[in-house]
């Protein structure tokens, strides 16, 4: 299967295409073109053109587009969970979850189109401002370059097509190389509505091609991009005056204080360390057991882990798929193997299965300051770890260069609210774990984790500039 480019409302062909496999079988399904410095181009001169189409759609118009990619989502949801669980290696369990949310993201965005505004400025607070009356209104940024992962190919792209639709701007979107199927399957939606031509753009290819040119071009306005800190902090520097948000990942970590443990609450830990096979942002890489109920919580854990099903990724019964790539595969066996050789024990898992897929792991005794631990490892390994005092579980959780969401299970009030001031992260979630997200919360990190936040309101305004109009009479 051949697949074309989306520019300016129109499929085009590529010169050069590059083999895309699947991550289960390793078998190729579908030539992905491979974009030049010149596509890139035509593609963000594009979107330009179009800015002024999209700046006098009103708010209601941009809603009911919205809504119709809304519709031809919900007609094809099996088929876009199918194509995840294909390109991605997601279970399809999981992508059809993926699925539900990213019509919940675009509804939200739905929303937003028709509630952007601002706010009355009382000018006459200040000496001189007599006899004058001010407004602020939020206008759309222009060009907005979006730069997405494999993890979530339908939900991630919706948040930052989404909000940049409702606020009015054009995008050009680059996907994930592993995963554009998903991206060009949300353009055919796009194409069945009234959204202006060129408003939406897909450009596929090396990022060292594509993201490069998107973030040096001075036609481009802004940013939104998801992925490694090294690439984001790489683009933050070069993308100059241009509006940036990143989201860059994690290690995130759970607290279990000395409270009574219930199987509900072991099996939330074990969905949020395994789901997705572990590649997740915000999935629990590292849980902090209060010692007086280390092992009774370590033995539920490990039973619920093992329950856990691999296989084939399109497999209904499936919870643990292949990852991403074989040299991720191996990088993570090596963390794993070079943590066992300091000392670290194997609780559960430890191995490859095969060169596509890990095990479910768990290990203990690790060194804070081993890969498995202090670095993100994204794929389906959690590390135990013993705190007596609650105050330095806190301290530990925060050794991390990552800060995007923790999670904190505690019946303690006092401490739910020392760990809700003192844990540097972007989001706290108490009695649950840090993989929660609902799509209209405000979400994203500090430290290496990114900058600015995504939630399709917060997303708004991250893609508007505030504009102040005064009056005197």
């Amino acid at each position: 299967m051949i697949k074309k480019w989306y520019i300016n409302g129109e499929w085009r062909e590529g010169t050069e295409y590059a083999s895309l496999r699947a991550p289960y079988t390793g078998q190729v399904i579908a030539e992905i073109p491979q974009a030049t410095k010149t596509d890139v181009e035509e593609a963000i001169q594009a979107a330009k053109r179009a800015t002024g189409a999209m700046k006098e759609l009103p708010a209601h118009k941009r809603a009911t587009i919205l809504g119709e990619l809304i519709a031809q989502l919900k007609e094809r949801h099996e088929e876009l969970a199918r194509t995840i669980a294909l390109e991605a290696g997601k279970p399809l369990q999981a992508a059809r979850g993926e699925v539900d949310r990213t019509i919940a993201t675009y509804q939200f965005a739905q929303e937003e189109a028709k509630r952007i505004h601002g706010e009355t400025i009382p000018l006459d607070a200040a000496i001189g401002g007599e006899g004058r009356v001010a407004y602020t209104t939020r206008q759309p940024i222009g060009v907005v370059a979006a730069i997405t992962p494999f993890n979530f190919p339908a939900n991630l792209v919706a948040h930052k097509v989404g909000p940049a639709i409702a606020a009015g701007n054009t995008i050009v979107l680059k996907p994930a190389s592993q995963t554009p199927l998903s991206a060009l399957l949300l353009a055919e939606m796009l194409d069945t509505t009234e959204l202006p031509k060129g408003a939406f753009n897909v450009i596929t290819g090396k990022g060292s091609v594509v993201g490069e040119e998107l973030v040096k071009h001075p036609d481009v306005a802004g940013i939104t991009f998801t992925g490694s800190p090294e690439v984001g902090i790489d683009l933050k520097q070069k993308a100059g005056l241009k509006r940036v948000t990143l989201e860059l990942g994690a290690n995130s970590a759970v607290i279990v204080d000395n409270t009574n443990i219930t199987k509900e609450m072991v099996q939330r830990i074990v969905w949020g360390s395994y789901v997705n096979n572990g590649q997740v942002c915000v999935s629990v890489q590292r849980i902090y057991v209060h010692n007086d109920i280390y092992d009774i919580f370590k033995k539920m854990f490990t039973e619920e882990a093992r329950k856990l099903v691999v296989g084939d990724a399109l497999d209904e019964k499936t919870d643990i798929s292949a990852l991403i790539s074989t040299s991720d595969v191996k990088r993570i066996d090596r963390w794993v193997q070079t943590a066992v050789s300091g000392g670290a024990n194997i609780v559960l898992g430890g191995n490859m299965r095969n060169e596509r897929i890990y095990e479910p792991t768990i290990l203990e005794n690790v060194n804070v300051e081993m890969e498995v631990s202090c670095q993100e490892i994204f794929g389906p390994v959690v590390v135990l770890h013993r705190f007596h005092d609650f105050k330095d579980a806190i301290s530990h959780v925060n050794t991390s260069k990552y800060g995007l969401q923790a999670g904190v299970f505690t019946n303690n009030l006092t401490h739910a609210m020392e760990a809700a001031k003192h844990l540097e992260v972007g989001g706290v979630m108490i009695n649950d774990v840090p993989t929660f997200r609902l799509d209209h919360m405000p979400y994203g990190g500090i430290k290496e984790s990114g900058f600015g936040r995504e939630g399709i309101k917060y997303a708004i305004e991250e893609m508007t500039e505030l504009k102040l109009i005064t009056f005197k009479w």
